[in-house]
């Protein structure tokens, strides 16, 4: 059994530290005897939407249209992404869905 290299050791504890600080930071800002303030809350309730409109333009960003497969496989899994979570309501079963999806179509079938 090899002993860690003390290097990696050390980078874990630090990001494991920084996880709990990040984790940790909204009680430390905002105690429980405090009203959390309205653009917090602003945030947190637009902040998703933003994020997955990133997501979405960063998945399609490098799509080529003139060059085969034509974007067919992107297009048809961000299709199924839609139909599942329309279907489901659960956001884990329509990315999962549609990243198992696209990895089918990309490995087995546009190749």
């Amino acid at each position: 059994m090899r002993i860690p290299d003390s290097r990696a050791l050390v980078m874990v504890l630090i990001m494991a530290g920084i996880t709990f600080f990040i984790r940790a930071l909204p009680f430390l800002l905002f105690p429980g005897n405090k009203k959390t303030p309205s653009y917090i809350l602003y945030l947190g309730k637009v902040l998703p939407y933003a994020i997955i409109g990133m997501l979405v333009v960063y998945c399609f960003k490098a799509v080529s249209l003139i060059q085969a497969p034509f974007g067919l496989p992107e297009l048809i899994a961000g299709v199924s992404v839609v139909i599942i979570h329309v279907w489901k309501r659960n956001t884990l079963i329509s990315i999962g869905g549609g990243t198992l999806l696209y990895m089918f179509l990309v490995q087995a079938i546009f190749r």
